[in-house]
């Protein structure tokens, strides 16, 4: 089992540098640092935490830290700084513990001898197929500071994406909770006074009071049997969610669930056209973004199909024949595939599509919010308000008994 050790040393340019590193022994990781020609000072065993502190220290790098760095450092090469100048700054400057962690790691490697590409593609956690290939190409073609702008234009646009779609999901699941919520306080609590106030009364009861005080009481009996299954259940989905044919099947239903599957295919269409197109725009072969594309795709039924697509581009076709037959893309998306090649114009034509679908994300989701709005209030007046005449039926027959008498 690898062990972290925390070490210290010098560096070629004679700059004191530090950080940790997971080996097996203490030797490997003094041949690993000597390999970087770092000149070490200090290696030790770093102490053991408890999973409790070192969880609460991690912290998930989001997209929208990601393009914060990008943004920032796209700026600092175009302004002629040095490269390890530009990440040594950012590296003071990122919130984020772990990707301020992270650059200093990749500013250690590139100190060591290694491109910007190698350093970013030791850490896939943080950095995607796709911004090592783009950086990889920017590199390459003495554009970096062009590649880096186009990255964080990309990643913007990512996460606000990313953003709309949570946001269509997020809006219905809380106004169910809270239909739900206040369907469970009814039942638990209030329904069992006016229940035990019937029972005293005696006769009998209308029909729909009978119903709400058998809810009742089957929730109170059987309340903790509900939760417990309702855990197993969410474990199990998590668990069938997690396999390969789990994951698939999953995003295949996603893509067929009324309003807001429409939602997320925009969604995905929108990810693949900026994603291919801010590859070919920043010089990477057509094969090889369909590859990064398919991998980044963030919907396993489009990135099967990016896969078949690329098999068939390989063997001579046009990217929009494949594309169309894969069923998976709009004719529209298709078409404009399709007078890109011909025209040589295909990064500019996807942008077009991906700037179209956003737009359309848009209207989707507030077409989402307008529908879900309205039959959400009905089914919870609907089912709160049905409660509350079935227990004030009994009430009404006791005033006329009372009345009569």
């Amino acid at each position: 089992m690898a062990t972290t050790f925390i070490w210290q040393g010098i560096s070629l340019s004679g700059k004191k540098i530090s950080g940790e590193l997971a080996a097996e022994n203490k030797n490997d990781v003094l041949k690993n640092l000597r390999q970087q020609k770092i000149r070490i000072t200090m290696v030790k065993e770093k102490a053991q935490q408890s999973k409790l502190f070192s969880s609460s220290r991690a912290k998930k790098i989001t997209v929208k830290d990601l393009g914060l760095f990008t943004r920032q450092f796209a700026t600092m090469i175009s302004a002629g700084l040095p490269l390890i100048q530009c990440l040594e700054v950012l590296s003071h400057q990122i919130e984020n513990p772990t990707l301020r962690s992270t650059i200093k790691q990749v500013t250690q490697r590139i100190e060591g001898g290694k491109t910007l590409a190698e350093s970013l593609n030791e850490h896939p956690k943080v950095f995607n197929e796709l911004f090592v290939a783009m950086v990889e190409a920017g590199e390459a073609g003495g554009i970096l500071d062009t590649i880096l702008e186009r990255l964080a234009v990309h990643l913007e646009k990512m996460e606000a994406l990313i953003r709309k779609v949570k946001g269509a999901m997020t809006y219905p699941a809380v106004v169910f909770s809270v239909s739900m919520g206040a369907t469970a306080f009814m039942l638990l609590f209030l329904i069992p006074r006016f229940a035990a106030m019937f029972t005293d009364f005696g006769g009998e009861l209308p029909l729909p009071t009978k119903l709400t005080m058998m809810a009742s009481e089957f929730l109170q009996e059987y309340g903790w049997a509900i939760v417990i299954v309702g855990v197993i259940g969410f474990i199990a989905f998590k668990k069938y969610k997690s396999t390969p044919k789990g994951a698939y099947n999953v995003d295949k239903v996603s893509l067929k669930m009324p309003v807001i599957g429409n939602v997320i295919r925009k969604g995905a269409v929108s990810r693949f056209s900026r994603t291919l197109g801010t590859l070919l725009s920043s010089g990477v072969p057509l094969l090889d973004g369909l590859y990064v594309t398919s991998r980044a795709a963030g919907n396993l039924v489009l990135s099967k199909a990016v896969q078949e697509i690329k098999t068939a581009v390989t063997n001579g076709s046009t990217l929009a024949d494949p594309m169309r037959k894969s069923g998976v893309f709009p004719p529209m998306v298709t078409q404009m595939v399709s007078v890109g090649e011909e025209t040589g114009r295909l990064d500019e034509m996807l942008s077009k599509v991906a700037d179209f679908y956003d737009d359309e994300v848009d209207a989707a989701v507030e077409s989402l919010t307008a529908i879900i709005e309205p039959v959400m209030i009905v089914v919870m007046g609907t089912i709160v308000g049905g409660m509350l005449i079935s227990m004030y039926l009994p009430m009404f027959k006791l005033i006329s008994v009372v009345a009569g008498g």
